[in-house]
Parts: C-alpha cells; structure tokens; sequence
C-alpha cells in the first residue's frame, strides 16, 4: 500500500512536511497546498518558496493546482515543468465557501461540459511537456448520482491516478464516505484509485485493505495531522512521546528561523494544535491556553504541559475518529 498527505491549507508546507519527513518515514508522496493561479501571476511569491526542491529534497511532493481556467492551470504546469516536476494534482475536491461559488475545487463538478473541455485541453497541454496529471475529486455537489457522468469524464483523458473523496459538496468533512460510489470508482475507472476519508487508526487501514484489496494507495489528511505516526512503525508510548515532541519542536523552530515574526509563529502553531491535541486525552483546557497565548513563552508554557501531564490516546481511542 502506498500512503500520500492530504494537503491542508495553512498547515501542511514545507517546514510541516520535512519535519514529518525527519520524524515519521513512510510516506510515498506529499501534496502541497493548492496553488491558485490568477490573472497577475501562475504562483504567488509564498507558493513558489512552497514548492521550490531545494525546500522539499527530502521528500516527493506532488504540486495541486486550483483553477477552472485551462490557461492557467497549463501556465503553472509549465513553470513547475521548469523545475523539475513531472506531476502536478488538479483539485476538484475543495468544498470551501470562498472556493465553490467561483466554479473552482468542487465547485467545478456543477460544470461538466466545462470541466471536459478544460481537461482536453490541459491534458494535451501536459502530454506536450511530459508532464502528468493527477486527480482529486468528490463525488459532485448535492447528488451521488453526478458521480457517474464525472466518472465517464475522467475516463476519457490520460489521467495517472484518480483521488476519490467519496462524499459530496454538501457533506464537507461530516456524514459517512459513501462507500458504494467509491466501488463504482474502483471497478469503473479506467486510472488507478486512490482513497482518501476518514483514516485514522492502523485499524481503520487495515479494515479499508480487507475491504478493497485492490486498491494500493490511499490518502490521509486530518488523520495524519491527529496522529503523525498513522503510517510508520508503532512506537512505545513514551518514546511515541518523544518522537511527538521532536515533531513539534521542528516545526515551531523551522517557523522561528525562517523570521516569521512571533505573532505570525503563534497564528501557524494554533493552527497545527486544532488537531495535533486529538492525540492527547483530556486536552482541552491546555488547547484554551494555547488558543489564548499571546507571547511564545506563554505558549512554549502551555506546550511543555502538554507534553509534561497529558496521556497519549490508544490505538483503540484513534479507532473511528471523524
């Protein structure tokens, strides 16, 4: 089975993935956070920094690109042909409130016609730089039954893999994947499937693997963000402990080094705690200490009580997250 990180907006970049990279071996590909091309430039000065080798020479990264403009999208292929990228992600699954009314992440999948004009001619465009595309989609907007003619799009184009997210716009992150719609993905689809929902456990891994034998590559986002170890060998819970730690001391010292000024330092690391807690019990009255910092030593204090009182949940505890 191959693993892949999810890529999540504000969390996940190059200082996040090379410390999970130096504390948790076992991922085959990372994705990084969207970048949106627009009319001024195909990469902002931030998203270029995100993807640039030098940053991420450790690890695979896979760029995703969020656009419905064929233009565009083939713009920021081409600049991330240029170095060195043979692979770029199309996200079509993005359910965001600013993302969705502009036709864009999921948004798209309202506009099929539209949607297989853009991949004619980005897939012919990305044919022409030896480039491949990558897929990740939901299911469509308010009705499985969209999937299939999304499907019979997809079908029509040289795509490497498709990711499927099997819940609709609407559902964003709640209700159950709709596992029956992705059967249908795995025994329709012409590219190879790659799951992604709701993973959080070596159980819920092993389940999915007796579930769907025939799928070998599945994607893990808030998973992996509760529980960095998810696709590395268990440890013993103190060293788990320190191996944790050693994860979070890298990313707020990457952020440190990189003279992203305290407040800004405070603002990426309470990001990273909203699901980071999920792996100690009885967190939250630390997590309100955290979310309430206002200079480092305050929440350097609050962090080392974390680490210092709080256990580590069981396998068992991880089991059926949402």
């Amino acid at each position: 089975m191959d693993y892949y990180f999810a890529p999540m907006e504000g969390i996940t970049g190059y200082i996040f993935r090379n410390a999970h990279r130096a504390c948790y071996p076992g991922i085959d590909k990372y994705f990084s956070p969207f970048i949106s091309p627009n009319s001024n430039t195909y990469m902002n000065s931030r998203e270029k920094n995100d993807v640039l080798p030098e940053h991420n020479s450790s690890l695979t990264l896979i760029p995703q690109i969020l656009t419905n403009r064929a233009a565009d999208f083939l713009g920021t292929l081409n600049e991330l042909a240029d170095c060195g990228y043979r692979e770029v992600n199309l996200n079509l699954g993005c359910p965001s409130g600013t993302v969705v009314p502009k036709g864009k992440g999921s948004g798209f999948l309202a506009f099929p016609e539209r949607l297989d004009a853009f991949l004619e001619e980005v897939c012919w465009g990305a044919e022409n730089r030896g480039m491949k595309i990558s897929i990740k989609t939901r299911l469509g907007l308010e009705d499985e039954e969209e999937f299939p003619i999304l499907l019979k799009i997809y079908n029509r184009y040289p795509i490497k893999e498709l990711i499927v997210h099997p819940r609709l716009r609407i559902d964003y992150y709640g209700n159950h994947p709709r596992m029956e719609s992705f059967s249908y993905a795995v025994k329709e689809s012409r590219a190879p499937v790659c799951y992604n929902g709701n993973l959080f456990s070596h159980s819920d891994l092993e389940t999915f693997g007796s579930d769907f034998p025939d799928v070998k590559a599945v994607m893990m986002g808030r998973g992996l963000l509760s529980s960095p170890g998810l696709c590395s060998a268990p440890l013993k819970t103190e060293d788990e402990r320190k191996n944790l730690r050693r994860f979070h001391d890298l990313i707020y010292d990457g952020y440190r080094e990189i003279s992203f000024g305290d407040k800004n330092v405070l603002f990426k690391m309470k990001e990273f705690w909203f699901f980071f807690i999920r792996r100690f019990a009885g967190g939250e009255k630390l997590l309100k200490k955290i979310r309430k910092a206002q200079k480092l030593s305050d929440y350097e204090a609050a962090v080392n009580a974390v680490f210092a009182s709080l256990p580590i949940l069981t396998e068992a505890d991880m089991t059926g997250m949402n």
